[in-house]
């Protein structure tokens, strides 16, 4: 393409976008550091608690497959700065908050502008670097924000909630978005799809919406309550009938809201398998590994989160370095070879234990080679996604993109958050305690540190050390399953991408 060709702005763009991303990713994460203070201040009872940290999520999932298409009809730009009016009132809420259900209305309402935000930024990104060459470094950078705002989210919260309490992680949004929004209406390009025309389908929104609820809501409600309860599974019931329904439906229209036709094309459905599945054990492993810093290594939130920043550096320096591999290397030997160092990151821990006590120094080691390889990973993944999507069906791309993010952490602290848990129950030995506390021990670390705590002296310290053994040799196994599904995501690319495929490349 010859330079004139170009748009000037795009740099301008790039940075607007990353703003736009920075900020979303880090919330999702910063509530984490900011939720005891939260508790502490308003007491919300132990339902309340569940729904300030899982409505977000939900909200965001569920809505994420109807704003990429109203984007492509109504503006993406347009959609983009209401979302963040949305995400710039919902903070304002969240700060004047006195009781539970003003911070759960606050987080429903980020969630809503978060998914008006996610898909916006990728379809404009899609459609501002039209050389294929800087796109797939505008998409590295994306990759790199994305997950690096993930991952300091915590530090950030940490920081803010040390010295200003739980209402500064909210206030943190609204400088920002007003930055965001004053740059964005200046310089951001307005862009629809010209295929998005004809009546609105109420009834696809109706289902699509009921659906990723359903699937999201019976995902979370899973890892909390187990395979025995029956709602999570009459849940991922609802999912499957909804989205069946939704998938036909969209399948007969001639303007469907999302082109699920895409998954017909063996880059695209190995890319969103290259992105969940990863997830599903970056999702666990983040948990788990905060969750060690914290009940089995007595950090504070605080210095949990700052142990986890080898993850971050890692990946955004890999996520820099991959298009310069994709321009020199087959993508299909540049993915998978990311997602076998992603693997061999996760097999770390595990691996030794078989030697030695596992202590920082471990985690430090593990959560580097685990950025490396899902900066690359996720990088590649995203540039093969986004451009094997034709430039009128991006906005479909970009929301499968981000369901696969959302759905795949979540079904990771599900599944194997849940598999760590059984694994450490099965670990503790016979405790000398009564009955309601023995219980609440075997529940979860997290109950056994606040047991010792209260049994404090040597008994406490003994308390917390046991729990603390059994905790670390039952999350290493949930890290090796973990590595097998980026083994599996690795062999699906190597056996399904074509070997000429070149996404980097203008055609």
């Amino acid at each position: 393409m010859h330079p004139a060709a170009l748009d000037p702005r795009r740099w301008i763009v790039l940075a607007i976008l990353s703003g736009s991303l920075l900020l979303i990713s880090m919330d999702t994460t910063i509530l984490n550091v900011a939720f005891p203070s939260l508790v502490g201040d308003l007491q919300p009872s132990a339902v309340q608690q569940l729904w300030i940290i899982d409505i977000y999520a939900l909200a965001l999932s569920g809505l994420l497959v109807t704003a990429g298409a109203l984007g492509d009809r109504w503006g993406r730009k347009r959609l983009l700065m209401v979302g963040f009016g949305i995400f710039s009132l919902a903070s304002l809420t969240a700060v004047f908050a006195t009781e539970a259900w003003h911070v759960i209305a606050a987080r429903a309402l980020l969630g809503i502008g978060g998914a008006a935000i996610m898909p916006s930024t990728l379809s404009i990104l899609r459609s501002v670097f039209t050389d294929a060459k800087e796109r797939a470094f505008a998409l590295a950078v994306w990759a790199a924000v994305f997950g690096g705002g993930m991952a300091f989210g915590p530090v950030v919260g940490g920081l803010l909630v040390q010295d200003y309490g739980w209402h500064s992680a909210f206030l943190l949004n609204l400088p920002v978005a007003a930055l965001i929004v004053a740059a964005g209406l200046r310089y951001l390009p307005e862009s629809r799809s010209p295929r998005s025309t004809g009546a609105w389908d109420w009834w696809g929104v109706g289902q699509s919406i009921v659906g990723m609820l359903a699937l999201a809501g019976g995902i979370k409600q899973l890892g909390k309550s187990g395979v025995g309860d029956p709602l999570p599974w009459a849940l991922l019931a609802v999912a499957a009938v909804a989205l069946t329904v939704f998938v036909r439906r969209q399948l007969h229209r001639d303007n469907p809201l999302l082109q699920v036709r895409l998954f017909a094309k063996p880059a695209f459905s190995v890319a969103a398998t290259a992105i969940f599945l990863p997830m599903v054990g970056m999702g666990a492993i983040l948990f788990l590994v905060t969750q060690w810093f914290q009940y089995g290594q007595g950090y504070t939130p605080l210095e949990a989160g700052l142990r986890l920043v080898p993850a971050p550096l890692a990946l955004i320096c890999a996520s820099m370095v991959a298009p310069a591999l994709m321009q020199r290397f087959a993508i299909r030997h540049v993915l998978g070879a990311g997602l076998v160092v992603l693997a061999v990151g996760m097999a770390l821990p595990w691996t030794f234990q078989q030697f030695t006590d596992l202590g920082y120094p471990a985690f430090a080691a593990a959560l580097t080679v685990m950025g490396l390889g899902a900066g690359i990973a996720t990088t590649v993944a995203s540039v093969t996604l986004i451009s094997s999507a034709p430039a009128d069906e991006v906005s479909s791309a970009a929301a499968i993109e981000e369901t696969c993010y959302e759905l795949g952490s979540a079904m990771g602290v599900a599944i194997l958050g849940s598999t760590a848990a059984a694994l450490y129950r099965g670990n503790l030995p016979a405790l000398d305690l009564d009955g309601p506390s023995a219980a609440a021990v075997r529940d979860s670390v997290g109950e056994a540190a606040h047991i010792a705590e209260t049994l404090g002296g040597a008994v406490g310290q003994a308390l917390i050390d046991t729990a603390s053994q059994a905790y670390t040799l039952a999350i290493t196994p949930a890290f090796l399953m973990a590595g097998g599904l980026a083994i599996a995501a690795a062999a699906t690319t190597w056996a399904l991408i074509p070997r000429d495929l070149r996404p980097t490349e203008n055609h």
